[in-house]
């Protein structure tokens, strides 16, 4: 099963994962995703869902910070974010896996650009990896379709019809997919089309593809490009990027990460920006190998006012674009910013980018310019150094405006650009500015956004026209853009070939293997192009496939496979990655023998593809699906996102893609459907793989790089650590060896067109009469409807409570989850890592009945269906993405029925689910974020394992029995919720309700009841309230956490108070006072409100967080320069009675201390420097305008419906959801003390701990050591001092690549963890 086994190990604390940013990732290369001109669709339906990787248990709560993107704006100030992509994380956590059709997490949100190659790539095209074990079968996820206009082609002089294209009469811009049966598998053009000649389908291949009909294109005299779209989501707000063609591939040797500070000192020190804090608009900025960009996202106008903001955004973008102020007051401040980035992002898997992408690029600029820059140079510029970069590079003729959203006159804003930009650059420039053309797709065309690091070099080579750049006139040096030259992996492109590369560290805990190929990007023009792209999207699929599904040993010889065909428009090339993933687990000889025999295997797959080609029933499906997820994304062009529009548009620019709308996209790509034959499929993707399948033949393009990395030691079980040793002629051999076996072509599967056949269902009926109940005995009815949020509430004669609600969002997509009380709280001390085990166990075995791993996964790609699994501390969940068409809502409740009644737990399923959580443990002292939150976790926790990773004591005493009783005894009728949000008909949902959850059996309540373990936090004073983890590296970082109990999200404390109770009595008390006050009736009304609701402390504290948010982030980051990343997370559970509260903060070895300090004055000086009225008006409107926005999202209101019928969450109903807007507006700044005061800040109940990394760390500690003998502590680490750890032989390293500074991070709405706070109402 393909699920999504996201067990919160380290719920706790949220370490940051190196994950794709989707919303500062232009131009990357995602999973299979096809480089073509369409804009990702909003919360696509994802398919074919790649593994990702659980959060680290103990720092699951802190954030993801990952691309270093400039500034990560809250609401109205700023936070800073070097947008750099990184690679995703080479995490060592057990991976999450999802039954889903073809797409991967990250582009699942974002981008999906149909059919031209794009895996998603980290810095080297790392995307969500593969699981050796039979995890679903990723394949990419395409969000746009190629799309023609409604209207027929002509070719020639023909018409060409869209193949079986039909209009319905309820979606007259939706064409039917629905195919005749074995039409794909003909594949014969003549058969199709009788009237057309070869002659005549080469001119309609020939002929271009439309361009999106809304796109304004344009150009000031000064040569300052714009684009404007009108985008109606979200309503009322637009989005504005000023994209400055320069970046640090510009930059001279003496100037490496120049362009960096540039983006940080023109944008902090805007005065113009900051005029827009109060408004509502939220602004950021990040620096490119090619490229800086400066967005700001906006009202459309201010809330009272009713003033036009768009002038206003205009002339601060102006400002810090074209006229910042370099004052060395501000450049300093930068300076000490830019280096606390510097160290905080130097993560390993951040160097190992580093690593992946000097090889790959060796024979160019790019292996030589990462954005971040060199520490020395950085040290050194002064304000004068920085001016003439700036006056070199930023100007209007290098610049590009992109404004998208709700804009209703184009002349109008077109007049307003005119009015802020026509004048500058003119003032001292008498030249003529650059041909429009000069910056075209051309001008974005190298470099990825991989934001630098410490890899950068100091060499002295320089590019041919560099020498002299400052001697030349602004519009001679911008005509071409710095040349990029790639050595091709093209046959007869003759290089010498490259032999293996080896990275060793120290801090890598598993070993990888990556294979690069890159070639020129065919742009898509015509319909030819976009035709190759769907054949190529079509035979990696069935790669993906064959990779996931092929190796199904309880042992297998890889952890994880990785296969990434991709555009990028910043490097300038199209590159293929292959990525084998292995854990070592077993002495010298045998780790060799599993690299050999997973390169082997990966050559052996990749040949036999090549040799025999996709079959036809493979062509059939991939076609069929790829025209379903088509269709749906078509049907949603109204839902995609400005942001996304916006990200798409530039993308496709930098690619020289013609772009199109959802609506043209799937119109093209029906067009050319029907031309595609299974042999040019074949024969496409054999020259894509040509590079692994003819490895080493004279005839083969060489790979552009293969590079290893490695541990320098492994753990062996029963000896320790034991140095690992590899050659380049090993790795050679290796890949050489799955050349010679003898291959056997691909057998067909059998997919199931249903799971529950009709005979079957009529049985169940039969057998269970499910029908509706009484929601409880007070409330007689057996439906409840809320007219108001158009939620329905139901009740299953088997117990099951139901909420649905009809939402035209997402046009004819549904989401569903089913949430199951417990979690990994109803562990018991006996069964410690039972439910997290067991949830993975469940996801690794992937069989229902009698359906196999893999009919269960392509029965979900038919239907377009994608099933996530986790369990967290309080609960077990599974979540269904599906669209309506063909049947798929009926799809994902039979699923959901079979893995409720008929799933199968398999023993090798539980061998590997055990084993990658003892890898994962393993892995935790070679992480300076995660080994500093999981000691913070304990301490904190009074080392109650289930908020930590499960130790390997734990896992050993676990068995397949124990685990699935652990899991399944949870699922019980009364114990279970299922909401359901989509586009369906009342007729349609209940009838999916009553016959597939209606007909599940009913359970026991009496055989799960049980008093659940105490749960307590360590009573304090402690010794281990303060403590410190030591790692040596060749780098210095640092990490901090503090964190303190808090109550619940509903007022309930771990010591059994309840505060709301008092906050009655509190209201009580100051009606007299209302009552006597002048003043508006509707606020005195809307506190009332807000002091006699459940929900108080929900909303009252998550106001206070983002109050101390803003002030970390301008004290001890923008202040006193102490760090470059703060941020404070509440962690508000809705079942345990208990809640926590967490701060995270990087920085270096020497400041880290202070910085601790700062953050805890901060924490505590809320009553010394009162919360004022525009500080509380503030958070009000940046958690107000992200409920707006996310509203129209089908995900986001499952999240308001859970625990809606939960008996364990009495206090939650349906106010709760449509009184929360007026709930915000109620609070006072009184209000926001009383839930202040229920935060333990005091010195006895905080808990903080403190990492260092580096060459020196921990060797001036002089406190007495005493090794941990415990079976359950890191191998290697002694505790130093109070409670910390030293490294004596294991080093640490970081779990996940951060980015910038989340001060102003996206909202506790929008993130996992603990700053989530509408998760659960």
């Amino acid at each position: 099963m393909t699920t999504l086994s996201s067990s919160s190990v380290m719920v706790g604390i949220q370490v940051p994962q190196t994950r794709w940013d989707s919303s500062v990732s232009k131009g990357r290369r995602s999973m299979f995703r096809v480089n073509i001109p369409v804009p990702a669709a909003s919360f696509p339906l994802t398919r074919f869902h790649l593994p990702s990787v659980p959060a680290p248990a103990a720092a699951r709560r802190l954030g993801d910070r990952n691309s270093i993107e400039l500034y990560q704006n809250r609401d109205n100030y700023t936070v800073r974010k070097l947008k750099m992509k990184k690679k995703k994380k080479t995490s060592n956590a057990p991976k999450e896996w999802k039954w889903s059709a073809s797409v991967s997490r990250s582009q699942q949100l974002k981008t999906w650009v149909p059919c031209c190659s794009s895996l998603s790539r980290n810095c080297y095209g790392k995307t969500t990896p593969f699981p050796a074990s039979n995890s679903a079968s990723p394949f990419f996820r395409q969000k746009s379709c190629f799309p023609l206009s409604a209207h027929t082609f002509k070719a020639h002089g023909n018409h060409i019809r869209p193949l079986c294209a039909t209009v319905g009469p309820d979606e007259p811009h939706a064409a039917s997919t629905a195919l005749p049966d074995g039409l794909l598998e003909k594949q014969d053009f003549d058969s199709l089309y009788p009237q057309l000649q070869t002659a005549e389908l080469e001119g309609f291949l020939s002929t271009e593809i439309p361009s999106h009909p809304k796109l304004h294109r344009g150009q000031l005299k000064n040569g300052l490009r714009y684009l404007i779209l009108p985008n109606k989501v979200p309503a009322n707000r637009f989005e504005a990027h000023m994209e400055v063609h320069a970046g640090s591939i510009d930059e001279e040797d003496d100037e490496q990460g120049i362009a960096h500070m540039i983006e940080h000192v023109a944008f902090l020190g805007s005065k113009k920006r900051e005029k827009l804090l109060g408004t509502g608009a939220r602004s950021n900025a990040y620096t490119d190998f090619h490229h800086t960009v400066f967005h700001i996202h906006s009202p459309t106008c201010t809330k009272d006012a009713d003033e036009d903001l768009l002038p206003l955004v205009l002339d601060a973008l102006n400002e810090i674009a074209f006229h910042p102020k370099f004052l060395s007051s501000r450049v300093e401040k930068e300076r000490r910013a830019i280096l606390s980035e510097l160290q905080m992002m130097n993560t390993i898997e951040y160097r190992v980018d580093c690593q992946l992408l000097q090889h790959l690029h060796s024979e160019n600029k790019l292996s030589k310019r990462f954005p971040i820059g060199l520490e020395e140079q950085i040290k050194k510029w002064d304000a004068d150094k920085i001016r003439k970069f700036h006056e070199r590079w930023y100007f209007p003729a290098n610049a590009t405006l992109y404004i998208v959203g709700d804009i209703n006159n184009i002349s109008k804003t077109i007049n307003q650009i005119e009015a802020v930009f026509e004048q500058t650059g003119l003032e001292n420039e008498t030249a003529s500015p650059p041909a429009s053309s000069a910056f075209g797709a051309m001008a974005n065309f190298l470099v990825p956004k991989l934001s630098a690091g410490f890899a950068g070099s100091s060499t002295h080579e320089r590019s041919a026209n560099a020498a002299d750049q400052s001697k030349i006139l602004k519009k001679e040096r911008h005509a071409v853009r710095p040349p990029i030259k790639h050595n091709w992996s093209l046959p007869g492109h003759k290089t010498d070939m490259k032999p293996p590369q080896i990275f060793q560290h120290e801090l890598l805990q598993n070993f990888s293997i990556n294979m690069f190929c890159k070639i020129p990007v065919t742009k898509v023009r015509t319909f030819r192009d976009l035709r190759n792209v769907l054949m190529k999207r079509i035979f990696l699929s069935a790669l993906h496939f064959r990779i996931n599904s092929r190796y199904k040993s309880s042992n297998p010889p890889f952890t994880s496979v990785e296969l990434d065909h991709s555009d990028s428009g910043r490097e300038g090339c199209t590159v293929t990655t292959l990525t084998v993933t292995a854990e070592p687990k077993n002495w010298q000889n045998a780790i060799k023998v599993a690299v050999q025999e997973a390169c082997a295997f990966l050559s052996f797959t990749v040949r036999r593809l090549k040799e025999f080609g996709v079959t036809k029933g493979e062509l059939t499906r991939y076609m069929d699906a790829l025209l379903k997820d088509s269709e749906h994304l078509a049907a949603m062009i109204d839902n995609v996102s400005s942001v996304d529009n916006l990200d798409f548009i530039m993308e496709s620019d930098a690619l020289g893609h013609i772009v199109m709308d959802q609506t043209q996209g799937h119109e093209c790509l029906m067009a050319v459907a029907g031309t595609v034959t299974l042999e040019e499929v074949n024969s496409i993707g054999a020259q894509v793989l040509e590079f692994i399948s003819d490895f080493g033949k004279p005839t083969a393009p060489f790979p552009a790089a293969v590079v290893a990395c490695v541990p320098k030691k492994v753990h062996v079980d029963g000896i320790g650590e034991t140095e690992f040793k590899i050659t380049s002629t090993e790795i050679t051999s290796a890949i050489k060896s799955g050349l010679i076996e003898p291959i056997e072509a691909e057998p067909e599967l059998e997919v199931p067109k249903e799971l529950i056949s009709p005979q079957q269902l009529q049985e169940l009926r039969m057998q269970q009469r499910p029908s509706f109940i009484p929601l409880s005995p007070e409330i007689n009815v057996t439906k409840l409807q809320d007219k108001e949020t158009g939620i329905t509430q139901l009740r299953l004669s088997n117990g099951i409570p139901i909420n649905y609600k009809i939402s035209k969002n997402e046009s004819r997509g549904g989401v569903m989850r089913l949430i199951v009380g417990g979690g990994r709280a109803a562990e018991s001390s006996d069964s410690k890592g039972a439910v997290v085990v067991g949830v993975r166990t469940l996801s690794e075995g992937g069989r229902v009945g009698n359906f196999s791993r893999e009919q269960v996964e392509l029965f979900c790609v038919n239907h377009l269906i994608n099933c996530s699994l986790e369990s967290t501390e309080e609960f077990i969940s599974m979540e269904f993405r599906f669209t309506l068409r063909d049947n798929g809502m009926c799809a994902a409740f039979q699923l959901l029925h079979m893995v409720l009644e008929h799933s199968v737990w398999l023993e090798d399923a539980f061998d590997r689910a055990r084993q990658l959580y003892l890898s994962y443990y393993r892995s935790i002292p070679k992480s300076l974020e995660r080994s500093t939150a999981h000691k913070l976790m304990l301490a904190m926790m009074n080392d109650d394992e289930r908020f930590v990773e499960p130790t390997p004591k734990s896992l050993q005493n676990l068995t397949l029995e124990s685990v699935k009783d652990a899991v399944m005894n949870q699922f019980v009728g009364d114990n279970m919720e299922v909401s359901i949000v989509g586009d369906f008909s009342e007729e349609e949902i209940e009838s999916c309700i009553l016959d597939y959850l209606g007909t599940v059996r009913t359970s026991r309540n009496s055989e799960r009841e049980h008093e659940l373990s105490p749960i307590l936090f360590r009573t304090s004073p402690s010794d281990l309230q303060f403590q410190q983890v030591f790692l040596k590296d060749t780098d210095e970082r640092a990490c901090a956490y503090i964190a303190g109990p808090a109550p619940n999200r509903w007022g309930f404390t771990i010591d059994g108070k309840d505060l709301l109770e008092s906050v009655v009595d509190i209201a009580v008390a100051d009606e007299a006072r209302l009552h006597s006050e002048e003043g508006n009736n509707v606020r005195k009304d809307l506190q009332r409100k807000l002091h006699g609701h459940p929900l108080f402390y929900g909303i009252t504290m998550g106001l206070l967080a983002e109050v101390i948010n803003s002030r970390l982030f301008t004290t001890v980051r923008d202040s006193l320069g102490l760090t470059y990343d703060v941020s404070f997370e509440l962690s508000l559970f809705d079942r345990l009675k208990l809640g926590w509260y967490v701060i995270s903060v990087t920085s270096t070895p020497s400041k880290v201390y202070k910085a601790v300090d700062a953050c805890k004055n901060v924490l505590r000086g809320l009553h010394t420097n009162r919360i004022s009225p525009r500080e509380l008006e503030r958070a009000k409107r940046t958690l107000l305008m992200r409920h707006e926005a996310e509203i129209k999202s089908n995900a986001y209101w499952l999240g308001l419906l859970a625990h809606l019928q939960a008996s364990s969450v009495p206090r939650k109903d349906i106010s709760c959801i449509k009184e929360l807007t007026s709930l915000y507006e109620g609070a006072s700044i009184e209000d926001i003390y009383l839930a202040y005061d229920q935060l333990r800040v005091d010195e006895d109940s905080l808990y903080s701990c403190i990492g260092i990394a580096g060459a020196n760390a921990g060797e001036d500690t002089t406190d007495s050591v005493e090794e941990e003998e415990s079976s359950e502590g890191f191998q290697g680490v002694v505790p130093v001092g109070r409670g910390g750890l030293k490294d004596i032989g294991r080093e640490i390293s970081p779990s996940g690549a951060q980015g910038p500074v989340e001060a102003g991070r996206k909202g506790l709405a929008q993130r996992t963890g603990i700053g989530n706070i509408h998760r659960g109402f």
